[in-house]
């Protein structure tokens, strides 16, 4: 899998696509196969706030249930409707259509504490090594 090079990301496997203030937030094509097949997502309204490192939702998989935590402080502008009837989404495309979130970034420089596509990739890596060992 390749990550998009533009994204920022956690090492709690969040995804975030910022552009002017606000940020597109999701999970990882690797959060999603080490949850296996999604079957229901629990996320905020428009007018919530989240805050940087605390949990803002859940993606509950036939394995476990997972709380999704907040890359960014910020207001919600807008939750992905679409995930209530298909939740299974995030499995087949959580770079893209599966995104959770929309957020009104609060402080735009809590990007920079974010991985770049690169480091993520490394870590990833890294954490497979070690599950392996």
């Amino acid at each position: 899998m390749t990550y998009p090079q533009s994204y920022r990301y956690t090492k709690q496997h969040e995804w975030i696509d910022a552009k002017d203030g606000v940020g597109t937030i999701g999970i990882t094509d690797y959060a999603q196969h080490e949850l296996g097949d999604v079957v229901f997502v629990e996320l905020p309204k428009p007018g919530a706030k989240v805050q940087v490192g605390k949990s803002f939702g859940n993606v509950e998989s036939v394995k476990a249930v997972s709380e999704i935590y907040a890359p960014v402080s910020g207001e919600v502008m807008e939750a992905n409707a679409d995930l209530e009837a298909t939740p299974e989404k995030l499995n087949s495309d959580p770079h893209k259509s599966a995104w959770l979130i929309r957020v009104k970034l609060a402080d735009p420089s809590e990007l920079n504490q974010l991985m770049d596509a690169k480091s993520y990739e490394a870590f990833i890596s890294d954490k497979n090594k070690e599950a392996s060992a």
